[in-house]
This record gives C-alpha cells, sequence and structure tokens, in this order.
C-alpha cells in the first residue's frame, strides 16, 4: 500500500499533515511535501530524512493552480511518478455570525480548503491515474457534514469538498480509472489550526485579545482531544484495509452516524448544545 510508493501531502509543515508525511515514510513511501510555509515544510522533509526516508518539500500556495500545477511536475520529475495525494491544507477564521464575516475573511478559507483541493486534484490525477495505482485522499473534516455556528465559511469549504470528493470517486469508476478515492472526516484532533489567531490580531483592543485567547484555549480544551500522530496512524491503517470513507475519533463516527439519521434535527441539536 505505501511501500515503495510515491506521496504528495499538502499542509504537511505542521499537524495532520507533517504526522501523515511521517507515517508515510516510516512505511517506506518517497515524501513530497508542501506547505505555504517553506520553513516548516523543510523541517518535515528533514525529520523524515534524519529517520532514513527520502523526501522533497516546497513552499507552495494551494489557492494558486498555477503554482500546484508546477508543483505536480517537479514532484513527477523528481521521483518519476506520484502515486498518492493527501489534500490536507486547511485552515480556520476566529468564529463569527455570518453578518460580521469580511469578504476577505471567506475567500481565505475557500481558497485554502476548496481551491486547494481543487487545485491539488486537477493538478495531480493524471500522475496519479498514469502510475497505475492511485490515491486520492482529500481530508475534509467532521464539520463538512455537521456544521456549526459561527463557522460558515469553514462549514461550507469542508461541506464541498465532501462534494468534491464523491464527484471524483464517481468520475474515476465510471472510467474504471485505476485511482482509488478516499473521503476524511476528523473530528476533534489537536492541531495548530484551532489555534490560529485572526488575521486582525494586531489592531484588536487587549480586552478583545484576552476573549479570543480565552475563548480559543476553552475551545481546545473541551473539543480537541486526539493529538495528530494518533490520527494520521489511523488513518493510514483504515486506508490500507481499503477504507474510502473515514471517520477519525469516536465522537466523529458517532456524530456522522446522527447526522445521516436525523438531518433535518440536528441544527436544533448543535444550537442547543452550543447556547448550553
Amino acid at each position: 500500500m505505501y511501500s515503495g510508493k510515491v506521496a504528495v501531502v499538502t499542509g504537511g509543515g505542521a499537524g495532520l499533515g507533517r504526522e501523515l508525511a511521517l507515517g508515510l515514510a516510516a512505511r517506506g513511501a518517497r515524501v513530497a511535501v508542501c506547505d505555504l510555509n517553506g520553513d516548516w515544510a523543510d523541517e518535515t522533509a528533514r525529520m523524515v530524512r534524519a529517520a532514513g526516508g527520502d523526501a522533497l518539500s516546497e513552499a507552495v500556495d494551494v489557492g494558486d493552480s498555477a503554482a500546484m500545477g508546477a508543483f505536480a511536475g517537479r514532484v513527477a520529475g523528481h521521483f518519476g511518478a506520484v502515486h498518492q495525494l493527501y489534500n490536507n491544507a486547511g485552515i480556520a477564521i476566529e468564529g463569527k455570525p455570518i453578518t460580521r464575516l469580511a469578504d476577505d475573511e471567506i475567500e481565505k478559507v475557500l481558497r485554502v480548503n476548496l481551491w486547494g483541493a481543487f487545485n491539488g486534484t486537477r493538478a495531480f490525477l493524471p500522475h496519479l491515474k498514469d502510475s497505475g495505482d492511485g490515491l486520492l485522499c482529500n481530508i475534509a473534516s467532521l464539520n463538512g457534514m455537521l456544521a456549526l455556528g459561527g463557522a460558515a465559511p469553514y462549514c461550507a469549504s469542508k461541506s464541498a469538498v465532501i462534494g468534491l470528493t464523491e464527484s471524483v470517486r464517481i468520475e474515476m469508476l465510471q472510467a474504471r480509472a485505476p485511482v482509488a478515492v478516499a473521503l476524511v472526516l476528523p473530528g476533534g484532533i489537536a492541531t495548530d489550526i484551532a489555534r490560529r489567531l485572526p488575521p486582525d490580531w494586531d489592531d484588536l483592543t487587549p480586552e478583545r485579545q484576552a476573549q479570543i485567547k480565552a475563548q480559543i484555549d476553552e475551545n481546545y480544551r473541551k473539543y480537541l482531544k486526539m493529538p495528530p500522530e494518533v490520527a494520521a496512524r489511523d488513518i493510514l491503517k483504515k486506508l490500507a484495509r481499503g477504507r474510502r470513507r473515514i471517520t477519525v475519533t469516536p465522537k466523529a463516527y458517532w456524530l456522522d452516524l446522527l447526522v445521516r439519521a436525523i438531518p433535518a434535527q440536528y441544527p436544533k441539536l448543535v444550537a442547543g448544545a452550543m447556547r448550553g
């Protein structure tokens, strides 16, 4: 499943992406890592090499289709093939009601979470087909299924990634192409995405900064329980077993079932829980 394969991880400079890259390399894959922060991507590559693996790293904006296309070409040229793509790059912003969101805040989230998945898929899919044994793995979120108030851009982007993934899976099945397509729905993973400060942080009053920081810390403590290395190990194990729709954390599994069982009623339950 992994030994001898070439695997690409976007957003591989930290958190789940880094742990996926390390886990893939530990299982015998050669790894290409990209991240908007090139220093983070380079550090992941150094960690892979220190453990005896082979890695390539670059600073890439996944929201830039031309940049992703060029990156795909360089990876294929360097390794000779690309077998697996993990569209993992993602961001979130401070929770706000939808009427308080600025255009640039919405666009920033969609550019990374949605356009990043589109651009990665379009750039690498021909290489995955050519490999004869391809895997496209899109990291969405439980919140693409179970929405939260105050998180419209994030939830919308991850819902769209679910639709993108399922559409591409159908295309591959229709064409009998040699590419498996997998969807991952993490929930409650302790990554730095939940600790990122809003872009206007320096313009906020000290009182507002203290409020936001306290809320971030509380959400991290209450909801983010699974370490990213445990999540990555779970994902890779389930992929190797042939799973193509993967929930991560037990809570995500049960909440996914709940949403599919009572899709019209679950928003009332979520609203009540968030008020409570």
